[in-house]
């Protein structure tokens, strides 16, 4: 029985909560990162505002800070030396209108701005005692000021823990002098591409082989994610070798979590099924396409996931099932943009299995790109979403909506 896509779905859920459960219980479950490395960083827990935003009452144009009761009285007024932004200003005089620039701080007694182009003269000159300028009468009071903590109040709320930091959050913290942020750590990945037929790019082909894109194409897939790549490398296609290198890695880096790609269908030589079945793992074969073959479990305390060897299996077991566990247990990344959209031309796939194709989204339609065949790299590189068929109809027709996940 081929086990459903929801159902191994659960179970790669539950590997990586448990793997997470496990680094929170080892007190591993919070790290400080310079603001400036924290982009795309989840918070820890909630961080409270050391200060007002804004820490004093401001003025939000160039013009003249007044007395609001005084506009009532009368309209001409004393020119006072003038506040520049990032000096401290004195009392408001009586009688005086004082020339402010944006940003700059309010003087005591001054309750609202009148813009320098509402003025006579409305531009500003050199301060010379004696000056005087005409402004508006009954100036209301708080026009054009930035009162004290009307943005944020000190010793409130910043940001919840479990917030996404990206580039509005970063400002905000950086706004409140906040310089380190405590953080989630991000889930520590060891990656190994298995088969003596791959070659590392850059290396020389022998006969019968081909160029690794797995260890590349998963490890930036695994960093799009918010994961850290500890270490990722090829593994000759021997059970032996696959063991020690395994256990080598697993004592050195100390990996939350293990992703192997190839080694685990039916063939002669599936080195992963080889080295790990009768443990902890479990392999099994899921209703989907591509991405058939699939595995789960522990090795010791270690989680570990094995995918499929040919790349767009691959990379389409991480988009199925890893990626949205690590939404859900950790908050990062985001889930895709999951749309309905007509396709752009029929597709046909077979009876009882999900079949997830490559696509192409203009805004209008999806038009599929290639063929179903977890080979086609090319077709992988064209496109921008991957279709979801599941079960139920062998051929959809031009027109009909689909399911898209956006890539």
């Amino acid at each position: 029985m081929r086990r459903a896509v929801s159902e191994h779905r659960q179970q790669v859920l539950d590997l990586v909560r448990s793997a997470w459960q496990r680094r929170l219980a080892e007190g591993r479950g919070e790290e400080a990162v310079p603001l400036a490395g924290a982009l795309h960083r989840v918070l820890a827990r909630d961080l409270t505002a050391p200060v007002s935003l804004p820490p004093f009452a401001n003025s939000q144009m160039d013009g003249y800070a007044v007395s609001s009761r005084a506009t009532a009285a009368g309209t001409v007024f004393a020119v006072a030396p003038p506040v520049p932004a990032g000096r401290a200003a004195g009392p408001l005089p009586p009688g005086c209108a004082v020339p402010v620039m944006t940003g700059a701080m309010l003087p005591a007694g001054a309750d609202a701005v009148v813009p320098v182009e509402q003025a006579v003269p409305d531009t500003f000159a050199p301060f010379e005692p004696g000056r005087t300028v005409v402004l508006p009468a009954n100036v209301p009071a708080g026009q054009y000021v930035r009162a004290a903590g009307s943005d944020i109040a000190a010793g409130t709320c910043a940001l919840p823990a479990g917030a996404m930091l990206k580039a509005g959050q970063l400002g905000l913290l950086a706004a409140l002098g906040i310089a380190e942020v405590p953080v989630r750590p991000r889930l520590r990945v060891l990656l190994l591409s298995t088969g003596d037929e791959v070659v590392a790019p850059g290396g020389t082909l022998g006969p019968g082989q081909i160029y690794d894109a797995n260890t590349t194409l998963l490890s930036a897939a695994l960093a799009e994610a918010g994961c850290d790549v500890a270490s990722a490398r090829i593994v000759a296609d021997a059970p032996e070798a696959f063991t020690r290198a395994l256990a080598e890695d697993v004592e050195r880096l100390a990996p939350d979590l293990v992703v192997s790609s190839g080694g685990i269908s039916k063939g002669a030589f599936e080195v992963v099924k080889q080295a790990l079945a009768g443990g902890g793992v479990d392999f099994a074969s899921v209703a989907m396409q591509p991405g058939g073959p699939q595995a789960a479990g522990t090795v010791g305390e270690t989680a570990f996931l094995g995918f499929p060897g040919n790349p767009v299996s691959s990379l389409v077991s991480f988009e199925m099932f890893l990626r949205p566990a690590l939404s859900s247990v950790l908050a990062v990344p985001a889930p895709r943009t999951v749309l309905q959209v007509p396709l752009a031309a029929p597709v046909e796939s077979p009876a009882g299995i999900h079949q997830v194709r490559r696509g192409r989204y203009d805004g209008a339609a999806v038009m599929p790109v290639g063929g179903p065949g977890s080979h086609l790299v090319h077709a992988l590189a064209r496109s921008n979403a991957l279709i979801q068929l599941p079960p139920g109809a062998a051929r959809r027709e031009a027109g009909e909506n689909v399911e898209v996940w956006l890539i």
